[in-house]
C-alpha cells in the first residue's frame, strides 16, 4: 500500500473513532497512547544501521533478530580478518534495509493503522 492509501485508511479510522461514545473513545485513546509508534524514531533506528533495531521498535521480533544476527556475524567477520565476508554481509543488510529508511513514514503509519483497527475491534467487543 502506498502512503496515500494509508492516509485514507487513517482518515476512515479517525471517522470511526469519532463516532464512538465518549467512554469508548476514552478507553480507545488510553490503549493507543502507550502503543503508537513515531516514524522519526523508526527512521533513526534504521539510519543507525545497527540492523534490526527498527524491527524491534515495531515489535517484529523475528525479523529484528535475524537482521541483528546477520549484522553481528558480519561485524565478527570484519574483526577476525575475513573482511570480504564481513563487508558482504553488512552491505547485504544495508541494501535490504535501505528501502525501509525511505519508506519509514508509510511503514509506521501502516503499523499504527493496524494497531488502531485491532484496538477498535477490542474496544467494540469489550463494550458489547
Amino acid at each position: 500500500m502506498a502512503l496515500r492509501d494509508e492516509q485514507c485508511r487513517e482518515d476512515r479510522l479517525r471517522n470511526r473513532i469519532a463516532e464512538l461514545p465518549a467512554e469508548q473513545r476514552r478507553v480507545f485513546h488510553g490503549r493507543m497512547a502507550r502503543r503508537l509508534k513515531d516514524p522519526d524514531s523508526y527512521a533513526v533506528l534504521n539510519y543507525l544501521f545497527i540492523a534490526g533495531l527498527h524491527h524491534f521498535y515495531l515489535r517484529r521480533w523475528f525479523r529484528g533478530a535475524v537482521n541483528l544476527a546477520v549484522f553481528l556475524v558480519g561485524l565478527a567477520c570484519l574483526l577476525t580478518g575475513q573482511w570480504r565476508w564481513g563487508l558482504g554481509l553488512l552491505l547485504l543488510v544495508t541494501l535490504i534495509e535501505l528501502p525501509a529508511l525511505f519508506c519509514s513514514q508509510c511503514i509506521v503509519l501502516r503499523y499504527n493503522n493496524d494497531l488502531a483497527e485491532s484496538q477498535l475491534a477490542e474496544t467494540d467487543l469489550s463494550q458489547n
